[in-house]
């Protein structure tokens, strides 16, 4: 008999208990529209503290913001939180509209320090130079031609530019223009990339920059570009009546390269010391990097096939090149983003994956391994900070967990490896100048963002920062979980997977899949990401981000793997993820959604034809279709040439497996994409439509890769429409959508990003 009441009072405690979670969870709110995409107040979260730098090693810089109100700066003791108000480093620009006018802020481009004491305008195209410690302003150009990239000398004073395709400096003393080279045309580039150069190997942040001034600020070194061997693509503007084209020259896998140069100038003018390259060889360059000393220029060389990188040192005199690195891999070689010089010639630290997995290694600067720094199967991401007094090394790297970024240090021997952050968080650092102290902001996926101070051997000092607001908990969230499966071959991919709110495992749910996909471009990350996911878990939409076994998480070994055979490991992991989601009851198989744009367009294309039976419907957003359509450098480097690779593109084509097409697809492409042209999408659709098949298309005129303003919101809402009604099913609500236009077209971009 006790035994009977005894379990009665357990049924009885288990249903009071459920009972309470669900009247918990009926009285919480749930996100409107409005806070997941307009910005209403929520409570959810706090504002984190606007840490903008070090004072010196014990103390950072802090600013604060209250409407209405100027900002304030503070200097902050690390280690005791003792304050006190300082000026800003960055001058209020608005004492300077006597000088300068009421258009000040227009920009500012080039700064010689970080008290921007000497700061370049521009303005209509032209510069002027402004000292915001004696408020001298003077104009400095006057053309009808534009200044492109002016960039002050480290000595602030002399500022480089191009204009015209020619290479230029003012003596910013004398005022006097000094103009270095004369044969820039349509053609020839000085100083000024060539399209490939700039997306593919200097980058965009550049801004098509190829000059670097000397740390003594006598030199500069540039690049010449040659384009006239490289075939022309048009892009058609139907602007106007008659529409116009823009061309550019852009090489495909197997054409012809831009001829590249390496020259080194007098800041003074004079003859250009050309190094001892020959042009016309199928080679690259990669970003040059001066010694500290400046005596001499390291110049980045890779060959066409892209496995071997070798650095050379140029002598300044002679221009004869000393070969300093050099590395080869059966797959392909990444440049050095970086190089860190050691004091006083002792040495460079670079970071390379020839092992499988990205790791550190010590050299003499006569090119001798001193001593391998990290090793083991996990990848370091950075190096924060060299301290050579101690013979310490600051990094973060994904050691604990390929999905998580954490803080170290080690001896320059390789000994004493440390982790200095904590817990299962993602951790982003800022250390300060000498290592002393160093400023954490973690998360992860059901945790909202923390900040803290802690001491150079990780100890959290004080906690400054958390972003978990007051009525965090008073809302009903949907959680994002990151999870793994096993793939039959043995790996182990990670998964980010958003579930409804109202989840009944006795109903079918549709599957909506974001991804990118590019080798080594992984996008699940156990840090915090926001509520963007919130308004679709609402509605009743399973959310999944998957990356595949060469996005990273498997070191260089997994990504080598996609040599030579682009689009086959993503699909296979793609499709055992939908296989592994098929085997929950509450998946609707009929209802498997993949999304992406660039790389991820590819993807989804491929998606939608090659894995036709797992994946039932796409939006693919200014994608690739077939390799042979996208450029040299970054094609060739993971497929080699189509001469040399036949079969690899073949395999690689989404047009190849277009027959297969059975779901719904919706190709989404701006006009003037000038990185992904629209080739790639009109060629898939012309072999579509010969095959009979059902697609949308979606087209925007004078779109980019990847577009803002009313366009950005339309393409934003008509997803969302695509969504609502071959998902959900449910009536779109126009309404809410409509009130996105209503915000003065920031709507973003649908997919952007280059292909990698």
């Amino acid at each position: 008999m006790r035994q009977r009441i005894h379990g009665r009072y357990l049924i009885l405690s288990f249903l009071l208990m459920v009972l309470a979670v669900l009247a918990s969870a009926q009285q919480k709110k749930r996100l409107t529209f409005d806070q997941v995409y307009r910005g209403a107040e929520t409570g959810l979260f706090n504002p984190m503290p606007t840490i903008t730098g070090w004072e010196d090693d014990t103390h950072y810089l802090e600013t604060r913001r209250k409407e209405g109100e100027p900002a304030k700066y503070y200097s902050v003791d690390a280690k005791s939180g003792k304050e006190k108000e300082v000026p800003s480093k960055t001058p209020d620009l608005s004492q300077f509209k006597d000088v300068v006018g009421s258009d000040v802020n227009v920009n500012f481009s080039a700064t010689s320090n970080d008290a921007r004491t000497k700061l370049i305008y521009v303005k209509d195209k032209d510069l002027y130079f402004l000292n915001t410690a004696t408020k001298e302003f003077k104009r400095l150009t006057q053309t009808p031609s534009e200044e492109k990239n002016p960039t002050l000398s480290p000595d602030g004073n002399y500022v480089a530019f191009t204009r015209d395709n020619n290479l230029f400096a003012i003596d910013l003393g004398a005022g006097k223009e000094i103009q270095y080279t004369t044969d820039g045309s349509k053609f020839i580039y000085n100083g000024y990339s060539s399209w490939v150069y700039m997306e593919e190997i200097l980058g965009r942040a550049t801004r098509y920059k190829a000059f670097w001034w000397s740390p003594d600020s006598k030199k500069l070194a540039f690049m010449r570009f040659d384009d006239a061997k490289v075939p022309v693509f048009p892009l058609y503007n139907s602007e106007g009546t008659h529409g116009f084209l823009e061309e550019t020259p852009y090489p495909k896998p197997g054409d012809p390269n831009p001829d590249v140069r390496v020259g080194i100038l007098p800041v003074t003018g004079g003859t250009v010391i050309w190094a001892d390259f020959n042009e016309k060889n199928d080679q690259y360059f990669g970003n040059p990097f001066w010694t500290p000393d400046s005596k001499e220029l390291w110049i980045q060389w890779m060959n066409r096939g892209q496995d071997t990188l070798t650095v050379y040192g140029m002598d300044m005199g002679t221009a004869r090149i000393r070969r300093v690195y050099s590395e080869y891999q059966p797959s392909w070689v990444e440049w050095f983003d970086k190089i860190e010089f050691l004091k006083d010639n002792k040495g460079f630290i670079v970071k390379t994956d020839k092992d499988g997995w990205m790791h550190l290694y010590f050299y003499g600067m006569d090119g001798k391994l001193k001593n391998r720094i990290t090793e083991g199967k996990w990848q370091v991401s950075n190096v924060v900070l060299v301290d050579e007094d101690e013979s310490l090394l600051y990094f973060t790297a994904r050691k604990e967990a390929s999905t998580r970024t954490d803080f170290y240090r080690i001896k320059m021997n390789g000994k004493g490896l440390t982790r200095l952050t904590f817990g299962d968080f993602t951790h982003n650092v800022r250390l300060s100048p000498k290592g002393s102290y160093f400023i954490t902001t973690y998360s992860n996926v059901s945790t909202p963002e923390k900040m803290a101070v802690c001491n150079d051997d990780g100890k959290v000092l004080r906690e400054i920062g958390n972003g978990k607001g007051k009525e965090f908990d008073n809302y009903e969230l949907a959680r994002t979980e990151l999870v793994r499966f096993n793939t039959p071959d043995g790996y182990d991919l990670p998964v980010t997977i958003t579930l409804p709110l109202d989840l009944d495992p006795n109903k079918k749910y549709p599957v909506l899949i974001s991804i990118y996909g590019g080798p080594n471009s992984g996008t699940v990350f156990d840090g915090w990401r926001g509520i963007g996911a919130q308004w679709w878990a609402s509605q009743g939409m399973i959310q999944i981000a998957v990356d595949h076994r060469a996005s990273g998480h498997f070191g260089k070994e997994g990504v080598a793997l996609m040599h030579r055979n682009l689009g086959k490991w993503e699909m296979n992991d793609y499709i055992e993820c939908v296989k592994w989601l098929r085997t929950r009851s509450y998946v609707d198989e009929k209802k498997v959604c993949i999304t992406g744009g660039s790389y991820g367009g590819y993807v989804t294309a491929m998606a939608l034809t090659a894995g036709a039976d797992y994946f039932t419907h796409g939006i693919a957003s200014s994608s690739v279709t077939d390799w042979r359509l996208y450029d040299t450098h970054y094609v060739e480097r993971f497929m080699d040439t189509p001469a040399e690779n036949p079969e690899g593109y073949k395999n690689g084509s989404a047009m190849t497996y277009a027959h297969k097409y059975k779901g719904l697809l919706r190709i989404v492409h701006g006009t003037m994409d000038d990185n992904v042209h629209m080739q790639n999408s009109i060629q898939l659709v012309d072999t579509l439509e010969n095959l009979g098949k059902h697609f949308e298309f979606a087209v925007y005129p004078g779109g980019r890769h990847g577009w803002g303003g009313a366009k950005g919101v339309h393409s934003r809402v008509e997803a969302a429409r695509f969504y609502y009604r071959y998902l959900l099913e449910k009536p779109f609500p126009e309404e809410e959508y409509a009130k996105l236009y209503q915000m003065g077209g920031s709507g973003g971009r649908p997919g952007g990003g280059r292909p990698r």
